[in-house]
């Protein structure tokens, strides 16, 4: 076996809603040590979610880098998902929960707040936080906590101030939107570009770099470049990017930049992810779902807390229609992988795309009757990442940016393996389309 200099080698951290993961990677990409520090995912009450950000965004992340092994490590940067929230002490100790994605606290009223890019969502966590702890020292999102915690810095990247509209502006925290929160700007964290070194991890020379959002860091090192391509990113949240070459709006669906020159992705998110399909797993009874019959399988609304892209609504529940004496549980959990797949194919179709393939990322591939229904619900062929922990692959190639290792965005793509490609299976076909039809219908479509 080759033997890796830790001069080469480069750290991500990824903090998810259940676990944080790390990996350290070469300059090919090939991850030389990878971690998983599980934590609690609280779900204080149905409309709640939040996390304890003492041990899921501060001491996660510390542990994560020790269990590595790669003191020496060039340069580490952390992902995240979005949005997230918590008040800290002037130690950068939280205060309060670790608000998340989805949470009621954060809830807007679309009518008035229209479909944006969470627009608002941001805004209400710091009214609430702000409420809870009016004299903490910062108001801070998930990667500006472990920031600090490894390297003394409460930083986080751009994207990540983006999706905190109308509290960042574009150019700076907006006095007066932070005001009418409750709070001020310069409790804020500080904002940089994605791959900017802006310390050193503490005790150590090791660089400490802006990383970004974890669906951003996935899409770095994805590969899905090419107009058809589409990104599943499979985690807790079920995210779906269609490659397009023109911005194109969609009412409902999202739209941003590609991290590939001159193209988009449209999509969004969904709760129809491993939040859901951890939640059947605890509530059927074990059971090999590759055992159903094609023509026996019910039909599942997965909107356990509602439901985001394409319907923000969160006040959908889920549905389990079409059950009879004949079905058991094998069918039952094919039922939610087929609930999944069918919530990619519509965000397919509503953002009129003509895909070709599928990538999948995300701790969810190595979930094969996952990827199996993905392929089924949608006819296309699913390329399974050869690496499930995308966001920190995506996040140690953003730290060799830091340290003048990599200049370009685009040239993370050469980082991009597929594992194995899933194929649609054509006797599921006919079946399949039509629990689609009935899916549409039950939803209101």
């Amino acid at each position: 076996m080759t033997r890796v200099s830790h001069e080469e080698v480069t750290i991500g951290i990824d903090i998810g809603t259940t676990a944080v993961k790390a990996v350290a990677a070469d300059e090919h990409g090939h991850v030389v040590a990878r971690t998983r520090i599980p934590h609690e995912l609280r779900v204080p009450a149905p409309d709640r979610l939040e996390h304890d950000a003492g041990e899921a965004w501060r001491r996660g992340p510390l542990t994560a880098i020790e269990k590595l092994g790669h003191p020496d490590a060039r340069a580490v940067a952390v992902s995240a998902m979005v949005p997230s929230l918590t008040a800290v002490d002037g130690a950068g100790v939280p205060l309060t929960p670790g608000l998340l994605y989805g949470d009621s606290r954060g809830w807007v009223d679309t009518a008035t707040a229209g479909m944006g890019f969470m627009i608002g969502e941001a805004a209400q966590f710091l009214r609430w936080t702000a409420r809870e702890a009016p004299d903490a020292a910062g108001y801070w999102p998930a990667p500006a906590v472990a920031n600090y915690a490894l390297g003394g810095e409460a930083m986080i990247d751009f994207a990540t101030a983006f999706t905190t509209l109308p509290l960042f502006d574009g150019t700076g925290w907006n006095e007066e939107e932070c005001a009418s929160c409750g709070t001020s700007a310069d409790r804020m964290p500080r904002v940089e570009a994605p791959g900017t070194a802006v310390g050193t991890v503490r005790h150590s020379d090791t660089v400490l770099a802006a990383g970004a959002i974890d669906a951003t860091c996935e899409q770095l090192v994805a590969g899905a470049d090419r107009d058809g391509d589409v990104l599943v990113l499979c985690g807790t949240t079920l995210i779906v990017w269609a490659t397009i070459p023109e911005f194109r709006e969609v009412p409902g669906l999202w739209t941003i930049p590609h991290t590939a020159r001159g193209k988009c992705q449209i999509g969004g998110a969904s709760n129809a992810g491993g939040l859901f399909l951890n939640w059947v797993d605890d509530l059927v009874a074990p059971a090999d779902s590759a055992a159903a019959d094609p023509g026996g399988v019910p039909v599942w609304m997965p909107y356990i807390r509602g439901e985001r892209t394409p319907y923000h609504d969160p006040h959908r529940r889920a549905r389990l229609d079409g059950l009879t004496l004949a079905s058991d549980a094998a069918s039952v959990r094919r039922a939610a992988y087929e609930a999944s797949g069918f919530v990619v194919r519509h965000l397919i179709e509503l953002g009129g795309t003509s895909a070709e393939r599928i990538v999948a990322t995300g701790g969810g591939t190595r979930v094969t009757p996952w990827m199996q229904a993905i392929a089924d619900a949608t006819g296309l062929p699913v390329a399974v990442s050869a690496v499930p922990e995308g966001a920190a692959l995506g996040a140690a190639y953003l730290a060799r940016m830091a340290t003048g290792l990599e200049s370009s965005l685009a040239d993370a793509a050469r980082w991009a393996s597929a594992e194995r490609t899933i194929e649609p299976r054509p006797a599921w076909q006919r079946p399949m389309d039509d629990r689609y039809g009935r899916f549409l219908a039950v939803a209101g479509e």
